[in-house]
């Protein structure tokens, strides 16, 4: 691992819990969805990294958004169980031998990114909606929030990818 995208993780891990904390949680549409972006920090970790760092970002970072949420253990369980499966969800949708730093983005391979967000990100909201409630009881509405933040969530992580290759392509 290189110091400069150690930096570049840390910085990414600090803006997406600020922005969760301060402005998406504050947003809620339809009284469902909430975007829950603080899981593009997992998504964009590199293909080939450690698997127990990865385990341990995520851990930390549902742990920092459970500080400041008041909410405990919720995150930090859903961010931990999403990392720890991460691997092999990046290896349904990319192939393993020909990418190993690979950080996943639209760049790298459209169709296998929005495949991969869409998974992340349905899991990630499933096991966070279902921690949250508790029970079965309230299922058509538990499913409804999970679908609609879902999208929500997918829309914003899509949008902010294409904003972030569209930087670097012109600056290159």
């Amino acid at each position: 691992m290189k110091a400069i995208s150690i930096l570049k993780e840390i910085l990414l891990f600090a803006i997406l819990v600020l922005l969760q904390v301060l402005l998406f949680n504050r947003i809620t549409v339809f009284g469902l969805a909430v975007p829950i972006l603080y899981i593009y920090f997992l998504i964009k970790l590199p293909y080939g990294r450690n698997r127990f760092y990865v385990i341990i970002s995520g851990f930390l970072l549902g742990l920092v958004i459970d500080i400041f949420l008041n909410t405990p253990g919720m995150n930090a369980a859903a961010t931990t169980i999403v990392a720890a499966l991460r691997s092999i969800m990046l290896n349904l949708f990319y192939p393993k031998n020909e990418y190993e730093e690979l950080v996943p983005g639209i760049h790298s391979s459209a169709a296998a990114f929005i495949k991969f967000v869409v998974a992340t990100v349905l899991f990630h909201q499933t096991l966070l909606f279902f921690i949250e409630s508790f029970s079965l009881f309230n299922l058509t509405s538990t499913l409804m929030r999970i679908g609609a933040s879902s999208l929500l969530t997918i829309v914003l992580i899509l949008a902010l990818d294409s904003l972030s290759f569209r930087k670097e392509k012109i600056s290159s």
